[in-house]
């Protein structure tokens, strides 16, 4: 039998939230686990209620902003944003959990991340931001990227193709 490890399992899940982002640069999924439970799920893009990025475009490729600076121009929010903003929604708590993400938290997700109480993060994809890794680094946190992202990633673009 072919089981996925809980690794790939919840790796996976965050890859096919991502499918769900309306970004126009980057689609990201997160998914938040205790006990081999999902909490929570979250994919970049604008807030509730308002107009997409696919129907406006990007505003930070309108300024020529670099990938990692000037998150605050975005009207996107971040996939690891949306998933502790979805368990602080419904009323479920997020302390001592993993998250997976597709890709490495900048450093206003790595804030969240770290005063919601999450344990471990397990990333694919890296991303440019030093600040986060520190802020991390000044933690307990365990932040570990996922040991087959490669083989995952090369499977998602074979879907897509």
């Amino acid at each position: 039998m072919d089981r996925p490890d809980n690794d790939q399992y919840f790796m996976e899940m965050a890859f096919l939230v991502a499918k769900r982002s309306t970004c126009l640069r980057r689609k990201v999924g997160a998914v938040v686990v205790k006990d081999k439970r999902v909490l929570s799920t979250g994919y970049n893009g604008s807030p509730k209620g308002t107009m997409h990025c696919e129907e406006l475009g990007c505003i930070r490729d309108q300024l020529q902003v670099p990938s990692g600076t000037r998150h605050e121009l975005c009207r996107g929010v971040h996939a690891e944003q949306n998933a502790v903003i979805q368990a602080a929604y419904f009323g479920v708590s997020i302390k001592d959990s993993t998250i997976y993400t597709t890709t490495y938290p900048c450093s206003m997700c790595a804030k969240i991340i770290i005063n919601a109480g999450v344990t471990e993060v397990v990333y694919c994809e890296g991303y440019v931001d030093e600040l986060s890794e520190r802020l991390f680094a000044e933690t307990n946190m365990i932040v570990r990227k996922y040991s087959m992202c490669e083989v995952l990633m090369a499977s998602q673009t074979d879907e897509r193709d």
